[in-house]
């Protein structure tokens, strides 16, 4: 990425500036997982387990392969054997890129049953076209998300952080006019968040002058990795996160007024909201 500015906005896409999240996991990512392992006689409460693993807990947020695991888990444990599972959490534990092509890459390579290696590479497939066959209209930004990035354009370079899917995430920002704001995308195939927020700091941006905006613990430990601040978007409070930022947390970073108490305090606030039921 071309360093033009001295401060650096990063900004996660799913359920942070888009408002694309629910939908996704509600009638793409859940629903094809119970297809492709023929899981119907389970379906509400696997359902129910993946969206408290994806969107209510801790774990929002989290890659979709290691979301996978974690039902998969369950599934075998609780349901039925899920045959050549080990393997498949092995990959997704240990490799440096959590995308299709990697996990195509590591079928031909890996000796032993690859059969949930080969399910989850389809079902990541199926989900792809699942969510590119979603309706326009339910593929939109969170309201205050456009006029933040105006905002933030003319002082700040602004880079996209997400685990999505590239063609996804490039689609969605696109569509909502969003894209011509941002300098960078890093998406599921250029590693972690915390990987890619370190590459662009090579950039030549400081630690400092960078802020991760996110929804999701896996964007503050990525923040925390890399050093540099975090500002959450608040899962049911979107609009007034995004008004926030644009507000208050954009100055506080231009003026270099970000850290110590003012960072701690949204940090709480972040948590605390994660945890309401």
């Amino acid at each position: 990425m071309e360093h033009s500015k001295e401060y650096l906005v990063c900004i996660d896409s799913d359920g942070c500036a888009m408002d694309t999240m629910d939908i996704k996991h509600f009638q793409c990512f859940g629903p094809c997982a119970i297809e492709e392992w023929g899981l119907e006689q389970w379906r509400s409460p696997l359902l129910d387990l993946w969206n408290q693993i994806n969107l209510y807990s801790a774990t929002r947020g989290i890659n979709r392969f290691k979301a996978l695991v974690l039902l998969l888990k369950e599934v075998d444990c609780s349901y039925c054997p899920v045959p050549g599972l080990k393997i498949f959490e092995n990959w997704a534990s240990q490799t440096k890129e959590l995308s299709n092509s990697a996990l195509e890459t590591a079928i031909g390579k890996t000796d032993g049953d690859t059969s949930a290696m080969k399910h989850a590479l389809s079902w990541s497939e199926k989900v792809n076209r699942a969510i590119s066959s979603l309706p326009e209209e339910s593929k939109r930004a969170f309201p205050g998300v456009l006029e933040a990035l105006e905002a933030a354009r003319g002082k700040a370079d602004i880079a996209v952080v997400s685990s999505a899917n590239r063609q996804a995430v490039e689609e969605e920002w696109e569509r909502c006019g969003a894209l011509s704001a941002v300098n960078e995308i890093c998406a599921q195939d250029s590693g972690s968040k915390a990987h890619c927020i370190k590459k662009l700091l090579e950039s030549g941006y400081s630690a400092g002058k960078t802020v991760m905006v996110g929804d999701a613990p896996g964007d503050l430990a990525a923040a925390q990795s890399a050093g540099v601040f975090f500002f959450p978007i608040l899962v049911k409070k979107e609009k007034d996160s995004w008004e926030k930022f644009c507000k208050e947390g954009l100055e506080r970073l231009l003026t270099d007024n970000f850290a110590s108490e003012y960072q701690e305090q949204l940090i709480r606030e972040f948590q605390e909201n994660l945890q309401t039921p």
